[in-house]
Parts: C-alpha cells; structure tokens; sequence
C-alpha cells in the first residue's frame, strides 16, 4: 500500500483483517526505511504498529480522543493520520515533530516528551466532557516503563476515585529506554504470567451471580469468594484494588484479539485498564535482539546490517567522560554512588554499572524520587552523584530546592544534555537550568569549556566542595584536547582569561566558547579586538573579574545557549547593579522567550541568532563606533 495516499484512519474500518496485517507490515518496512535516513525512535513504533492500527480501527479520531504518553511511539499513528510523505524530514529543521504536535495535527490532542503524563491529561478531558455533557472515548496508551513514574501513580490514584469511563492502554514491553526496574516492574511480570487471569475471573463472577440472594449475609460471602479467587490467579489484583477494572494480558500483536478487547472496554463503564503484551522493534531483527535500549532511538543505520552510521569521533562524548571520571574516583573512594533515572544507556553510565553494580542505582523514570534519595544518602556521609539530563531535572524541582539545596547537602548533579539537543525538539532542550538553578540558595553551578575541563569539574565537586553543585554538559563528543593525566581542582568561582581584547570583552562558556572565538577572529580582521573570557562558573560567579571589567569601562557581552530570563547574562547584570556599576555598556545573547523547535544545533543556533555573525553585529553596536573608523583609541584591559 502507498501510505502516503493515507487522509485520515477512516479508511481502516473498511479493512479485512488480512488487509490489515498487510497494512502492517507495509508500515514496518516503511519506518526501517525511512528511519535508516533520519533516525529517531524506531524500536518503540515497531512495537506498536498493531495497537495502532487497532485503536483507529475501533475509535475515530479526533472526536474520540487518543493521548500518547511520552511520545515516542507515535509515528504509526502520525502515518495513518496523513503525515506518511513527511517522514523525510522527521525530527529535521522545520520538518516533522518526532512527538506528537498539536500545530501539527487534529489528531494530535495532547503533546509529551516527558512520561507519566497520559493518564493525568486523559481523566482532565474525561471529566472535561461528562461537565459538558458530550460523547466521546478517551484512551490513554502509556508504557510499562512510563507507569513506574510517580505522576502516572497518583493519576491512578484519582481515576479509581472519579470512575470516569476512559480506557487506558498498558503497552508492556517490559523496557522503557532500558530495561525496566522495580517492583511495579516485578508485579507486572507476575501478571504476564497469569494468562488465564481475565477468563476466569469472568466466570467466577458469572456462577456468583447465579447464586440466589437470600440475605445481605450470603452476597457478602460470595464477594469475598470472588475477591479471594483473584488472588489465586495474580498476586496483588493492583489495579482492580484501585477500582479499575483489567483486561489482559493481550497479545499486541494479534489484531483480531486487540480489536475484540478495544471494543469490549468501549461498552463497559468506568475506568477500564487492557494490559497488551508487545515486543519492542518488532519486524527488524537488530532492534529485536536489543536488551539495552541502543535501538530505543538512533541515528541513520544500515538495514541489512543494523550498523549505525555515525562519523569517527576525535573524541570521547562528554557523558563518557563523565563516566569515566566517576569510575576513576570511585577506585579510590567507596563513599561514591551514582543515582539515574533511567539513563544508563543514554547517559553512558555503563561502565560505572558494570564495575561498581551495588553502587549504581537505576530508580526509573522517577526524577523526584532520584533527587530525594540522593539526599538521603548525603546526610548518611556518601556522595551520591544524581546523574540526570537537563530537561529531566525540571521534574524534580521541588526536591532540588526542599531536599538538596535547603538542607545543603553534598550532592553532585551531573546535568546531562545542558544546552540544545537538536532532533528531539521542544520537550528535550536543555535551555532552562541555569535559570532555575542559580534561584537556588547553597547551589554552585559550572560548565567547562571541554572534555578535560570537564573532567577536572567533577573531580572538584567530589573531593573539594562542600554542598549542592551541578556539573552542566552538552550532548555529544567533545573537541579532543588533551587530558590531563591526572586531574587537578579547579577554585570554585574563578574564571578564565582565554584571549585578551582592547575594545570589549565576552563573556561564556562551553560550547558557546567557539562562537565567540570565531567571532572574536572575524572583528580582528575589522581591527576590533574583543577579549574572551572562559566564565565556567556560573554560579558564583568572579566578582574580582568583573570588577575589573567595570573599572576598565570596556563594553561587555554575554552569550549563553540558555534563557535569557533569568540565566547567566542576567546575574552580570545584577551583579553590576549590585555594585553600583552604571555607565558600563552591557548586552546579553542568549535564548529569548519562547520554546526552541527541532534542527541540528548549529540551524537552531542561527535562527537564534547565537552565530559568529550575530555576536559580531551585537558588538559592533555595543561599542557604537564604525568599523571602518580604525583611528579609535586602544585603551588594553589587564585582567587577574
């Protein structure tokens, strides 16, 4: 079948069931296709194609309403909604959202990045058409891996209570981005076990209510019967005991048994939970196989081999580093623990794992309890290391600020992904944790320029500080220094000096560092000379620095892959309103106030404007003397 004729899902209520599973399989060589160009999520939309095509099968989108929690598994749904031909240009500049995008769709009701969201968003628009008197279905599709987040728990909580009529799909795959862990995990294995769980427990109720009600004594024993037999089947009915009731498990690739369980939920009342059984990248034997969460989400493959095709990197990815850094100190000190919200894999914690297995801890996706159980261990005398991507650590802002930072406790976040991280969009930039952070009392926050900078950061903050300190880095390899051979401290709060410069100075850090080099080369040639300044911390930030900036009376500019709101260039500002500085010309660069779409970094970078060429324009004006005037006075800064 062509799938890029595909309109709308209308068409799939006319389809056999042979037609369907042809469909099927057309819509799985079509993502091995196409994501072997692009990348992205392939293992979690393999695993779904039935359930998809199942779901609009049964229901009619958009009037019925289908939320996808976390949103990595939506591109099934994006194809039998309309958008097959865009797939080219998945997850590229201006090209098609990896997630679900309400701008983008009809069919797109609620837009995630984060998990545990679904069940939360779907019982607001259950409750939102019972107030309003209107029909429609609500359907929640949340991972195995997803419902293990605190957020899903206490939806559940609520949707027991309500007894809406919604219907919520279990899609267990028994892995989230990695394996899952814990004991919902565990439970959930318990009941992939009782396969004959739902048909018996039909017909247990159907002889109880054959039995005649003679008094309110001998109904009350056959409830009890009833409820005991559960607990033959399964151990703990979970979510029966929250008043929902469960169907399953389902073969979710079976779409004859999907379909017969979708409608099935549709006529019964209240909450209704169908627990579908699936195999994530199903249909593509590499991602089959993958028992670590490497074909979660890729970059372009080879097909027939399963090879990804990346370029030869001269160097290390900043998280191995990091990784690396943290195996080395742990040799040395057993106090030192690793906590991560499901992120081995993505945050290449592999090696900790392997060589310090009772040292690391993988909570799931449970960023609220990662930070909280860091502190716990802090207050016990170790050093917890709360490894976490940036936009991750939103979710536990809370606990930064109650648990870590009021009590001021010896924590190490190792924030992940800080910056833009490009294909994955909106959801995913790293853009607002300086600003949140540096809000935070007793909180010390640096960034280095490069890998070996890094490197000596995080042995700082494990042997030589005292409190809540965040170590930020980008995604991606870094620039291929050299490392120092062993690492060496670095003084909290003092900046570096990389280039000097007569005419202003810049002020950043991390990759930003390179914009401002080029630039900094590009006003040379217009006999401008900027200086460049290496601000590594940014909180506390090198008073004794920028007092000399002001007393030499030289523009300053700060340029930050940040919010501006709040972020790096706005705590210069205050500082120099702090002290009285009043007639130094002052500017900052960085993201303004509105979220950052999907590209590669370096287009998201131009249409921000953070370029060589942008930074020139900004100081030419800060200086507001032409270039062509080259009879301006030089008046040399000397910095500490």
């Amino acid at each position: 079948m062509d799938l890029t004729s595909i309109k709308n899902p209308e068409f799939l209520k006319h389809l056999s069931l042979e037609q369907m599973n042809r469909l099927a399989a057309d819509i799985r060589r079509f993502l091995i296709n196409k994501l072997s160009k692009t990348g992205g999520h392939l293992a979690p939309n393999l695993g779904v194609v039935e359930l998809t095509i199942a779901l609009h099968r049964v229901f009619h989108s958009p009037e019925d309403k289908l939320i996808w929690d976390v949103g990595h598994q939506t591109y099934v749904h994006k194809i039998l909604t309309g958008r097959a031909g865009r797939f080219d240009s998945l997850r590229q500049y201006k090209g098609l959202c990896g997630f679900p995008k309400r701008s983008e769709s009809k069919h797109d009701v609620w837009e995630t990045g984060h998990s545990s969201t679904s069940l939360s968003a779907a019982l607001g628009m259950a409750v939102a058409r019972d107030l309003k008197k209107e029909k429609f279905s609500v359907i929640a599709v949340i991972g195995d891996g997803a419902l293990t987040g605190g957020m899903a728990l206490e939806a559940l909580n609520n949707i027991g209570q309500l007894k809406k009529d919604m219907i919520i799909i279990l899609n267990d795959n028994e892995m989230s981005i990695a394996p899952n862990v814990g004991a919902m995990h565990n439970m959930l294995d318990r009941i992939r076990s009782a396969q004959k769980y739902t048909k018996a427990k039909e017909d247990i109720e159907y002889l109880m209510k054959r039995i005649p009600a003679f008094g309110g004594r001998l109904a009350s024993v056959a409830e009890r019967m009833k409820d005991r037999f559960k607990y033959l089947f399964v151990s703990g009915v979970f979510f029966e005991e929250l008043g929902i009731t469960y169907q399953g498990p389902v073969d979710g690739h079976n779409l004859s048994a999907l379909i017969d369980n979708l409608n099935l939920a549709r006529k019964r009342k209240g909450p209704v939970l169908i627990h579908v059984l699936t195999q994530k990248g199903k249909g593509y034997r590499p991602a089959e196989m993958d028992l670590i969460g490497t074909w979660h989400g890729t970059g372009p493959y080879k097909i027939e081999s399963g090879a990804f095709i990346k370029p030869v990197a001269a160097a290390p990815s900043y998280s191995k580093v990091v990784n690396d850094t943290l195996q080395e100190q742990a040799r040395k000190d057993d106090k030192i623990v690793v906590i991560t919200p499901a992120m081995v894999v993505g945050s290449k914690l592999e090696g900790f794992a392997h060589e310090f297995p009772d040292r690391l801890f993988d909570v799931g996706i449970a960023e609220q309890h990662a930070a909280t159980f860091a502190a716990g261990l802090a207050t016990q005398g170790m050093k917890p290391v709360l490894s976490i991507y940036s936009t991750f650590m939103q979710r536990a802002y809370d606990q930064l600020v109650h648990d870590i930072c009021r009590q001021k406790l010896n924590v190490v976040i190792a924030v992940d992904r800080a910056g833009l991280v490009g294909a994955d969009g909106e959801t995913h930039q790293g853009v607002f944790d300086i600003s949140f952070l540096r809000a935070m009392p007793n909180m010390t926050i640096m960034m280095g320029k490069d890998e070996n900078e890094l490197r000596n950061m995080v042995f700082t903050a494990l042997q030589y500080h005292d409190g809540p300190i965040a170590v930020r880095f980008p995604r991606g390899n870094g620039t291929g220094v050299k490392m120092d051979r062993v690492p060496v401290q670095i003084p909290i709060g003092k900046w570096e000096v990389i280039r000097e410069g007569a005419d202003a100075v810049i002020l950043s850090f991390g990759p930003m560092l390179r914009v401002a080099a080029e630039a900094a080369k590009a006003l040379n040639t217009e006999g401008v000379h900027v200086g460049i300044v290496n601000a590594r911390f940014l909180k506390p930030l090198d008073g004794e620095l920028l007092n000399t900036l002001a007393k030499a009376g030289k523009p300053v500019l700060t340029l930050e892959e940040g919010v501006l709101a709040g972020g790096f260039g706005s705590s210069v500002l205050e500082y120099f309103a702090e002290h009285g500085v009043q007639d130094l010309a002052v500017d900052i660069m960085g993201i303004p106030d509105q979220f950052v779409e999907h590209g590669s970094v370096r287009e998201l970078w131009k249409e921000l404007g953070l370029t060589a060429d942008g930074v020139c324009a900004r100081i030419r004006k800060l200086i507001k003397k032409p270039v062509s005037d080259q009879k301006h006075v030089k008046r040399r800064i000397t910095l500490p």
